[in-house]
């Protein structure tokens, strides 16, 4: 396990900012009262929520090109079929992924293919569980073509907590399933949306893991 790229600026800045609080406290309070070391266990728990928030765990990716791999850790929210207007424009089932600052806040790509589209959208922070969160939040949009021409679009979902969504994917390049697609900072939400006519293997409650869980049979 190690830390993502994504989290070296932020994790640096609250160790160094925790360490010169501490000892502020230590060199400016003379009577080290209860108060004063429940203020360091409060200072250093949230250097450890934070820099333990952007971990990267080594795991072994699931690849399979009939398979749809999850994009996210978290818990399934959603499972129904909908009309996708954005780019897809028909019916399609839509899988999401609610992931809560516990969880490893990797997204990868669901399968290997080309990406056709791409798009950020501003918007609202709602909290990321809701249903309105898919069309109003900020959100970035990612349309994979798979090699049998069949596309899954990934949805970035911003929540309460989240203000930044990081996307690495480019229009026109390649990419393998398990890949970084990008980061969601605090809490957040991704969405799939697959070919109706496929196997769905999740339901609503189940806890998947990116990378590993297999969500749905092309």
């Amino acid at each position: 396990m190690y830390i993502h790229k994504e989290g070296h600026k932020i994790s640096i800045i609250t160790i160094v900012a925790a360490g010169l609080i501490s000892s502020a406290l230590e060199i400016f309070v003379e009577e080290k009262s209860w108060l004063f070391y429940v203020a360091l266990v409060a200072i250093w728990t949230l250097v450890f929520v934070i820099v333990r928030f952007f971990r990267m765990p080594n795991r072994e990716l699931v690849t399979n090109p009939n398979k749809v791999i999850s994009s996210a850790d978290g818990t399934v929210v959603v499972v129904e079929q909908v009309y996708e207007p954005e780019i897809l424009k028909c019916d399609c089932i839509q899988i999401s992924t609610f992931m809560s600052p516990n969880n490893v806040h990797v997204n990868r790509y669901p399968i290997s293919g080309k990406i056709v589209y791409t798009k950020y959208h501003d918007g609202k922070y709602f909290i990321a569980s809701h249903p309105k969160s898919s069309t109003l939040n900020e959100r970035t949009s990612v349309c994979i073509e798979h090699e049998n021409g069949k596309r899954v679009l990934v949805r970035q979902i911003a929540g309460a907590l989240a203000r930044r969504i990081v996307c690495y994917a480019k229009e026109g390049e390649t990419v393998s399933q398990g890949e970084e697609l990008g980061f969601i900072k605090f809490g957040s939400r991704v969405d799939l949306f697959i070919p109706i006519d496929s196997e769905i293997h999740v339901e609503i409650e189940d806890k998947v893991r990116g990378g590993q869980s297999v969500m749905a049979t092309l």
